[in-house]
């Protein structure tokens, strides 16, 4: 996908003029770069995060995403329907069915109480006052503000807003939620404790999200992978364990110093599959011949109930006489 932001954006897409900086392509053509041959996919139930530096893009890609600004070229494919060819009734109806948006300002009315925010996307949607009450309701429990439901948006802490927000968000029952730098205008603590509850949120209801970020750290709590961009480009696509253990340049590195590798480092990043598995007791006999044919010099024994005893070597029961010297 490609977004140039200019008279005659066409002249950026030519194959001579693919390969050039966005700083090439401003100051030869007057045009803005903002997305240059993006391109990724997106499992369903994954929380799917973008991020990078002011400037690099990811804002716009999201919102090329539900078409709030054009893309230049490309194709988004969403259930294997194509976005972009959506007419203003198809696109409408997709926006109201399939995607909801958290915005970084929470776009909370403020002449509405908590439930009335979050029913609104309902209401405009023609739900019945019964039934988009009772589904904000169940919003608005899911994301801790029970007993809220009359107060004024302005009541309410930066947090708390941004909760009625993504209550908001939930009750249209997306498929795909998209959210813009959700957390970006709260206080530190409290943007910690939401990407905390987000990723359990996440564990409950198994949305596919697109996740938009500048905060490594934020996106290592909540993403299942992480597309880091620069210059309208992505740089590296991966997992957190893959971007923080191999980034694939100087500045992916920097974005990963400070990080602790024991953050995305677990049991399962250092252990490997053993190669010969020994039942205790066995017989001697038996455990020499399956250590002979293995090849290997190691094996992990276990007993009857398969709980691991240890690891034993090659030379240890080559020179053992019973189960008990192994």
């Amino acid at each position: 996908m490609w977004k140039v932001f200019g008279e005659n954006p066409e002249v950026v897409l030519e194959p001579e003029n693919r390969s050039k900086s966005p700083a090439e392509i401003q100051s030869e053509f007057g045009q803005i770069a903002a997305l240059r041959d993006v391109s990724f996919n997106v499992n369903h139930g994954e929380t799917f995060v973008i991020m990078g530096l002011s400037g690099s893009g990811k804002s716009t890609l999201v919102r090329c995403l539900i078409r709030l600004v054009e893309a230049t070229s490309g194709q988004i494919f969403v259930d294997q329907e194509d976005v972009t060819l959506f007419d203003e009734g198809e696109l409408r109806e997709f926006r109201r069915s399939k995607v909801s948006m958290v915005f970084q300002h929470f776009g909370l009315l403020p002449h509405r109480n908590v439930i009335d925010n979050a029913c609104y996307g309902l209401e405009i949607k023609g739900v019945e006052k019964d039934e988009r009450y009772n589904v904000a309701q169940q919003m608005i429990d899911m994301v801790g503000l029970k007993g809220w439901e009359d107060s004024r948006v302005s009541e309410l802490s930066g947090g708390m807003q941004q909760r009625v927000g993504l209550a908001r968000a939930l009750a249209m029952e997306p498929e795909i939620l998209l959210m813009d730098e959700p957390f970006s205008g709260l206080d530190p603590l409290i943007r910690r404790q939401m990407r905390h509850e987000l990723a359990e949120l996440q564990r409950q209801i198994h949305k596919t999200l697109v996740f938009i970020t500048h905060d490594l750290d934020e996106a290592i709590t909540v993403g299942d992978r992480i597309a880091i961009m620069r210059d309208g480009e992505i740089i590296q696509l991966g997992t957190p364990e893959e971007i923080i253990l191999n980034p694939l340049d100087e500045f992916v590195s920097e974005f990963t110093e400070d990080v602790s590798k024991e953050r995305v480092l677990n049991l399962g990043s250092v252990c490997v599959e053993p190669d010969l598995i020994l039942t205790l007791p066995g017989g001697i006999d038996q455990l020499k011949a399956a250590m002979d044919g293995s090849g290997v010099e190691y094996a992990v024994c276990v007993d009857e109930t398969e709980s691991v005893l240890g690891v034993t070597s090659r030379s240890l029961v080559e020179t053992a006489e019973r189960d008990e010297d192994i």
